[in-house]
């Protein structure tokens, strides 16, 4: 909160505890002489109900000013004053932090089992691909899906594909450390417009997909030159880089003519974050084994008689 805000709020609180105060005391006034029993509102209901303009009694008066040094204390012992911290020293940030670190001692507690496990081993408890489950459905659904199958830009989790490799490694990997894709555009590197639907053409012919053999074969050798230092001459991909293999019917981004020409002429960028800093290493490891289980159902099977 800015100064002027500050002092504006403080103004604010101050003007209506004293405009409180003077009201009240100001109402609670008796005349001289006592108060005129015969005194009305003018209110009169069923002909004989009437309402007597009488003060309130002391006892009533002054439960209301203690609840007024009630608050003048509360707002001197907790910030309820502009930037004024108040004498307590409590923050609402300090008191979620608190609460933060006791709810994580806890888990720290429930996770300790699976501290520094190979996910493919910690993928054989039931109990931990739950864990896994839940930690997936509050850090990475937002992007994979709630069931892990992804969407245009993000890859299905619960197949064999994978950009960076598959291994119980690998995977862990990715969650800690996040991947960073990087497909330059190469509309210029690769003969502009033409060059472009040319090695369309040839990368559809890749994966089985009809394409014009003309075009193909003036792509192939387009490709060649180019894109094969990344995804390989025979278009299978690298994992080491996250080059998607070509040859398969697993497109991140689709399969038609229009959205690979878009993906050669811009490139992609796509970027995955690493959870080791939000979550943690044990629970990406419990999300990672859950991951792993999707696509290898056996592992979350307990083999334990």
């Amino acid at each position: 909160m800015s100064r002027g805000w500050s002092i504006y709020v403080i103004a604010l609180v101050v003007l209506n505890i004293v405009a409180t105060v003077w009201l009240l005391w100001w109402t609670s006034r008796r005349p001289k002489g006592g108060p005129d029993p015969s005194s009305t509102t003018g209110h009169v209901w069923d002909g004989d109900l009437t309402e007597y303009n009488k003060p309130l009694p002391k006892w009533w008066i002054n439960l209301f000013y203690i609840t007024i040094v009630f608050s003048i204390g509360y707002l001197a012992w907790y910030p309820g004053m502009g930037n004024l911290a108040g004498w307590s020293g409590w923050t609402s940030a300090g008191e979620h932090d608190q609460d933060k670190a006791a709810a994580d001692a806890k888990l720290a507690e429930a996770f300790r089992a699976y501290e520094g496990q190979p996910i493919d081993r910690i993928a054989q408890d039931p109990k931990a691909v739950a864990f896994g489950a839940a930690i997936f459905a509050n850090n990475c659904a937002m992007c994979h899906g709630s069931d892990a199958r992804g969407a245009k830009g993000y890859p299905n989790l619960t197949d064999a594909d994978w950009l960076w490799g598959g291994t119980p490694d690998q995977i862990l990997t990715t969650v800690l450390q996040g991947r960073q894709a990087a497909m330059p555009p190469l509309a210029a590197a690769i003969g502009g417009d033409v060059g472009v639907t040319e090695v369309a053409a040839y990368v559809q012919s890749l994966s089985g997909i009809k394409a014009d053999p003309a075009l193909a074969a003036a792509g192939k050798t387009r490709f060649g030159g180019v894109c094969a230092a990344c995804h390989g001459v025979d278009g299978k991909g690298n994992p080491a880089l996250g080059a998607p293999n070509l040859t398969d019917r697993t497109w991140l981004y689709g399969s038609d003519f229009a959205t690979i020409r878009e993906a050669v002429t811009l490139g992609r960028a796509g970027m995955m974050p690493a959870h080791e800093p939000i979550i943690g290493e044990t629970r990406s490891r419990l999300a990672a084994a859950y991951v792993w289980s999707l696509s290898h159902p056996a592992a979350g099977q307990d083999d334990s008689p």
